[in-house]
């Protein structure tokens, strides 16, 4: 019951894709695809948050036994944070460099001589996913 569930949660979720996919081939407009992947993502944060309240597999019952019995509620907590904190700053960074490489193209098309200085703005997008990294594999290690 329970993997016939998760299956059909999956479908749901991906079930928008298919959607944009057949728009984008029968060139529709751009606006119904962006309406198609932001009820995608809606339907996925909803599903993550059905997942976090409503544990589907029965693992977080308070018969454990083993290593798991032995996570506080504070460690669980923080290798939640490493692992947003990881997560976010990558997101992040992604964009950043995403739209600041993209400039920096588009400069050094005009005037080859700012080359160094396009380069050092794209470092320091790169430098946000780093430090989320980092920041996250010290509390991972803090709490070990």
């Amino acid at each position: 019951m329970e993997f016939l569930l998760a299956f059909v949660l999956v479908g749901v979720a991906i079930s928008p894709l298919f959607y944009a996919y057949h728009l984008r081939v029968q060139n529709k407009q751009a606006t119904r695809i962006k309406r198609a992947l932001v009820f995608n993502l809606s339907a996925f944060a909803l599903m993550c948050l059905v997942g976090i309240i409503v544990p589907l597999g029965g693992f977080a019952s308070a018969a454990t036994t083993g290593a798991a019995a032995d996570i506080s509620v504070g460690q669980g907590l923080a290798y939640l944070a490493a692992a947003l904190g990881t997560g976010l700053s990558g997101i992040g960074g992604g964009i950043a460099v995403a739209s600041g490489s993209s400039s920096a193209i588009g400069a050094i098309t005009e005037d080859p001589k700012v080359f160094g200085k396009t380069l050092i703005y794209v470092g320091l997008g790169e430098g946000i996913a780093l430090y989320g990294f980092i920041l996250g594999l010290l509390i991972f290690l803090m709490k070990l």
